[in-house]
């Protein structure tokens, strides 16, 4: 994703398009709409293949009326809300493309009435309409040259759509060999069903216009949006135990860390465990730079791998090592920064990854040490949007762009600063320039901590 766009949606009432880099951070007030906007982001990135949710841990929009934008006064509340995103397609012809869905109520339930695909400046588009209750529904096509209309039936969905993507699979119907960009022998478009139906421009479709639709339709150029391939993380984890029995991992209720504990098993027990080297290097380097630890193990405590096992540290001294200790058993800013750095260092780790509040617990040190961690992941590839309130996680990010630490340019980082007034949200992007100083602030950026920082020098 390189682009957001959304309107009356929660605290957002006015249409925004938000860009997004490599590394987006997220701050400003508490209560000024930064989890809903992640929790967006997670619900578009279902969008391709499933029914977006907003109800999904780690976030819990409620029912449309939760989410829907409240104006206040004779405004009420909107009666349907918009979002979307822009990408660029992993293969030829790479040309950015904006999926879009329209959310109305159904018995208490966001869902999207009307999702919309486009690339060339919206010159090319497909359009799905329909509800969770309708029997029908109809798709519109359009071109440069025209817009062409087709309406489906209930038949047609349970044989050519459902569980197809875009719910409601507008771009597999489309490659079907009787689906709307076929054509017979006289160069009519036709489908099953009915026909398209000429609603503005040309009267039919000609080669060219099918070509461009079938570019635009194509499904693979959206195969990284699986479920799999996001990552969406809490601000607070759960506890770490003193000892994990991998046959009762499966039905703990909590989850995240003990996924963590039991990926570190699993790579350690290997015969060939050059990943679980590798992770733990790594690991190591991040708690050394933050003062959190300087060793990690797993402790075996039998000799196979379904038997229970414990998760180690050790901090060294001046002089000498100091001894294993239990996770329990150090700091919990320990344990709540394991699941931060494993979603990271996975071998199969995510496209994209969300974090919601990642410095907490964790001391100044180690907060700034987590943005050059950031850094170091955004440069590899991965694509993060960090939600935070740490200005020495934001500082340590400036200055690492502007040490050229990693490959990470200014352009790569993006702060978007999450501006309250009366009910309504104003998202201001903000970029850094080469020296890492912050451009583009609107008033009322950072201003707390300056006015501080004033008090304290008695300025």
């Amino acid at each position: 994703m390189n682009r957001i766009t959304l309107e009356n949606y929660r605290c957002f009432r006015e249409k925004q398009d938000v860009p997004l880099a490599p590394l987006t951070l997220l701050v400003g007030d508490n209560s000024t709409g930064k989890t809903s906007f992640l929790a967006m982001i997670r619900a578009l990135w279902q969008l391709p293949s499933n029914l977006p949710s907003f109800e999904q841990p780690p976030y819990d929009l409620g029912s449309f009326d939760d989410i829907a934008h409240f104006r206040g006064g004779r405004g009420g509340r909107a009666d349907s809300f918009c979002i979307g995103f822009d990408f660029v397609a992993r293969k030829p012809p790479r040309e950015t493309r904006h999926l879009s869905a329209v959310f109305r109520d159904d018995d208490a339930v966001a869902f999207p009435v009307v999702k919309r695909l486009s690339m060339d400046d919206s010159q090319t588009w497909i359009e799905v309409a329909s509800s969770a209750s309708s029997q029908s529904g109809h798709f519109t096509l359009g071109t440069k040259r025209g817009k062409w209309s087709f309406n489906f039936s209930d038949s047609m969905i349970r044989t050519f759509v459902s569980n197809l993507p875009f719910v409601g699979g507008f771009p597999w119907w489309l490659f079907h060999p009787e689906g709307p960009l076929s054509a017979n022998d006289d160069g009519q478009s036709t489908s099953i069903g009915g026909q398209l139906t000429s609603i503005g421009g040309a009267e039919r479709m000609d080669e060219s216009d099918r070509r461009r639709l079938r570019v635009l339709a194509d499904p693979s150029c959206l195969d990284h949006c699986v479920p799999t391939s996001l990552y969406a993380g809490a601000p607070v984890h759960s506890r770490p135990y003193r000892t994990y029995d991998p046959s009762d991992i499966a039905r703990d209720p909590e989850g995240d860390h003990v996924d963590v504990s039991l990926y570190f098993a699993n790579m350690s027990f290997q015969e060939s465990n050059a990943k679980w080297k590798t992770t733990k290097e790594r690991l190591e380097s991040f708690g050394k730079q933050s003062g959190l630890f300087d060793e990690i193990s797993v402790k075996r405590l039998g000799t196979r791998n379904s038997e229970p096992f414990q998760l180690q540290i050790r901090t060294f001294g001046s002089r000498a090592k100091g001894p294993m200790r239990n996770l329990t058993d150090v700091g919990y800013g320990v344990s709540q920064a394991l699941p931060v750095l494993t979603a990271l260092l996975r071998h199969e780790n995510p496209a994209m990854l969300l974090f919601q509040q990642p410095e907490s617990h964790l001391h100044p040190s180690a907060q700034a040490a987590l943005g050059s961690f950031f850094c170091q992941a955004a440069a590899n590839g991965n694509q993060l949007v960090v939600e935070t309130h740490s200005d020495h996680l934001l500082d340590r990010i400036r200055m690492d762009v502007r040490d050229k630490t990693t490959n990470l340019r200014p352009e790569d980082v993006v702060i978007l600063f999450f501006k309250k007034r009366n009910l309504d949200v104003t998202i201001h992007s903000l970029r850094i320039d080469k020296e890492g100083n912050v451009i583009h602030a609107p008033p009322g950026y950072r201003r707390f901590f300056m006015a501080e920082t004033k008090r304290s020098l008695r300025l």
